[in-house]
């Protein structure tokens, strides 16, 4: 048995915030309550640590299989377990292409030696091509619980209504890439002022806006559901809204950059600061917030994307993508918590409860019944990001040589201490 003393426990489902402690027994939280007496064989004081539900990132992109000198999944769960984070979903954008159940069961078995839970998401077209849909019923039936095609967006609107019509069906979320690629046109950052002084091609927000509406379309039409990754402006934030005003099908993320970061870093020819979609203006930044706040934006995820420094050294060439696994809670702490956007009951619904209820994932609740997938931080201790500590194989942090406030204490999965600071 496992026992936590004097935790502050937090809990969005039952509304509890207050001073308890939490008894765990085969893998399972047994008891929770004030001044739990019991012969564990730990015990952990956790005065001034807060005690949520383990994290759940659902946009993470492993590497593995086929690129893992960027990443693997053992690595990337230790990356996630130093994060906070208990669970994940991988997207399918491999080498080769999640698409089959072949690979699904690849990833299914090497999971079985990760600290975490990994989760798959295979691809909606095959070899993401665009060109022909996924055997859906086949990848559900081996594991995935999500399709999309990541990294590219899905061409044919007709193809997209398709999967949508059966993503529904067979209880699969259903993700989507917001990007048109002819606006996008190989841009390197976000079309605009310091994109034009620094002669650089850009992504005009258009790109995103146009496909956002594209989706909510179809959604609205077919009575479906569809999930918006990685949004970033503020024009897509005031289409989702008005979309779910509506009554319209539609959730989505957003990730720490995005309320944390301009397109001012791009100033320093960093690689590290460039990921898809790129950095915005302070107006959008500001909009990212009020739509967490208002509850628009479901999720903050990571879109955690590993590349080698090799990979990320000429600023102009380099690939898009950026890490965040380890620095995910920190962020949203320092950016939105600490300055009163939102409270923990928010962090919690934000990244513990919504990704697992888009995603038909059992957790993200603290009470006696539930997998002891736990996360225990200090939310006011202050530390320096230093990516050449982290866990991940790779190093290409936006939010490196920065202070953040806020940091992980112990990760729990299952019952079993996976992560101590």
């Amino acid at each position: 048995m496992l026992l936590l003393k004097n935790a502050r426990v937090v809990d969005y489902t039952t509304v509890t915030d207050k001073i308890q402690d939490i008894l765990i027994n085969a893998g399972e939280i047994i008891k929770i309550s004030e001044n739990i007496e019991a012969e564990a064989n730990k015990v952990i004081d956790c005065a001034g640590l807060v005690a949520i539900p383990g994290l759940f990132d659902m946009h993470v992109h492993a590497r593995d299989p086929g690129q893992t000198h960027k990443e693997n999944l053992l690595t990337c769960a230790e990356a996630a377990a130093a994060g906070g984070v208990t669970g994940f979903l991988c997207m399918p954008n491999t080498e080769p292409v999640i698409d089959s159940v072949e690979t699904i069961n690849y990833i299914t078995e090497k999971a079985k030696d990760c600290k975490v839970k990994i989760h798959v998401s295979c691809a909606i077209t095959e070899k993401q091509e665009g060109k022909t849909l996924c055997d859906f019923a086949a990848l559900a039936k081996a594991g995935a619980v999500a399709i999309t095609d990541d990294g590219r967006p899905v061409k044919s609107a007709q193809l997209m209504g398709e999967a949508i019509i059966k993503g529904d069906d067979l209880k699969l979320a259903v993700i989507s890439h917001c990007e048109d690629l002819s606006i996008a046109c190989g841009g390197a950052m976000n079309a605009g002022l310091v994109s034009i002084q620094l002669g650089v091609r850009g992504i005009h927000r258009s790109s995103e806006n146009i496909m956002t509406s594209r989706e909510i379309d179809l959604a609205r039409d077919l009575y479906g559901k569809v999930h918006i990754a990685h949004v970033s402006t503020k024009e897509a934030c005031a289409k989702i809204r008005a979309a779910k005003e509506e009554g319209v099908g539609v959730t989505c993320e957003t990730a720490p950059h995005y309320f944390a970061l301009t397109e001012e870093a791009l100033r320093t020819r960093d690689a590290d600061y460039r990921m898809n979609p790129p950095l915005r203006l302070q107006a959008d930044v500001d909009a990212i917030i009020e739509a967490i706040a208002d509850k628009t934006i479901d999720c903050i995820i990571t879109d955690h994307a590993p590349h080698s420094p090799e990979e990320k050294a000429d600023f102009r060439s380099a690939p898009n993508g950026v890490i965040g696994l380890e620095t995910s809670l920190a962020a949203t702490l320092t950016f939105l918590y600490h300055t009163g956007k939102i409270d923990l009951f928010d962090v919690v619904r934000l990244m513990c409860v919504n990704p697992r209820r888009i995603l038909g994932i059992d957790g993200g609740k603290l009470e006696v019944g539930e997998a002891a997938d736990i996360t225990l931080f200090n939310p006011d201790e202050e530390w320096l990001v230093e990516p050449e500590k982290f866990k991940s194989k790779s190093r290409n942090s936006c939010f490196k040589g920065m202070k953040l406030k806020g940091r992980v204490k112990y990760t729990i999965v299952d019952g079993e201490v996976v992560y101590e600071d």
